[in-house]
């Protein structure tokens, strides 16, 4: 990591990747995307991480590019390992949280939408608003399982922002907080993933992007595949008889 991406692992589970750039809104120049792609890496190769929680440190979470950096280099088209996408240019199986308050705007939302779960607070405002600009956002591709179509209209031809409240009624945001409070409603989240079973939290991350991305006969194939391993597993015998003896049951992962 650098100064400007930062990676704890809390209480052994919780890897923790804050973008720390508060003095620009954590806008994303090279070294926090060059930061978040080596921080992925590491919470995926991590056997001691289970759960991950994306976050801004300050008020915002993040306002998208760096615009300064980019009139800079004069970037037009960014190549495809510009910033990290989960799912896309670069695999996570673990469970991923962005924990928002204040903007996520552009890159931002990017940011938020690739993760599997958000928690915002109430001070966060989404946008995308790469119209105001002159930018393009074909990234925003998977926003048309998340939002209603017209909404996803709205955000992408108006550039205007979602508050924190909207956006958890439309079901973007997961679990909305009071103010400042967006990274510890993250953590409470991960610790309510973390009492699961690990093989059957990585083959359900991998069925709803399934489901997304094929049809419904398809998707079921797949699915029936993809958890024969759980179904397998240690684990699969050892949640039942945890259950029988009245005990928390003792994952393996295997």
């Amino acid at each position: 990591m650098n100064e400007e991406l930062t990676y704890h692992l809390e209480d052994d589970a919780i890897a923790i990747i804050t973008i720390n750039r508060p003095e620009r809104r954590n806008a994303l120049n090279q070294a926090v995307r060059e930061g978040l792609f080596a921080a992925f890496r590491r919470f995926e190769a991590d056997e001691r991480a289970k759960v991950a929680i994306l976050t801004g440190a300050g008020a915002h979470f993040c306002a998208g590019m760096d615009l300064v950096e980019a009139a800079q280099t004069q970037l037009r088209i960014p190549p495809p390992d510009f910033i990290p996408m989960l799912g896309d240019n670069i695999e996570v199986s673990k469970p991923v949280i962005a924990a928002v308050q204040g903007y996520a705007y552009a890159g931002g939302w990017l940011l938020a939408q690739m993760c599997d779960l958000c928690v915002a607070d109430e001070t966060a405002k989404f946008a995308i608003t790469e119209a105001k600009v002159g930018r393009g956002m074909p990234w925003a591709v998977p926003v048309v399982h998340m939002l209603p179509q017209r909404i996803f209209m709205e955000v992408v031809l108006t550039g205007e922002p979602l508050d924190a409240r909207r956006a958890y009624e439309l079901g973007f945001v997961n679990r909305l907080m009071p103010p400042g409070e967006a990274l510890a409603g993250a953590k409470a989240l991960a610790q309510t993933i973390l009492a699961n079973a690990p093989l059957t939290l990585r083959a359900a991350k991998e069925m709803v992007r399934l489901a997304t991305e094929m049809g419904r006969s398809a998707a079921m194939r797949a699915a029936r595949d993809l958890f024969e391993r759980v179904y397998l597993s240690e684990d699969a015998l050892e949640g039942p008889r945890a259950f029988r003896e009245k005990r928390k049951p003792r994952w393996q992962g295997r």
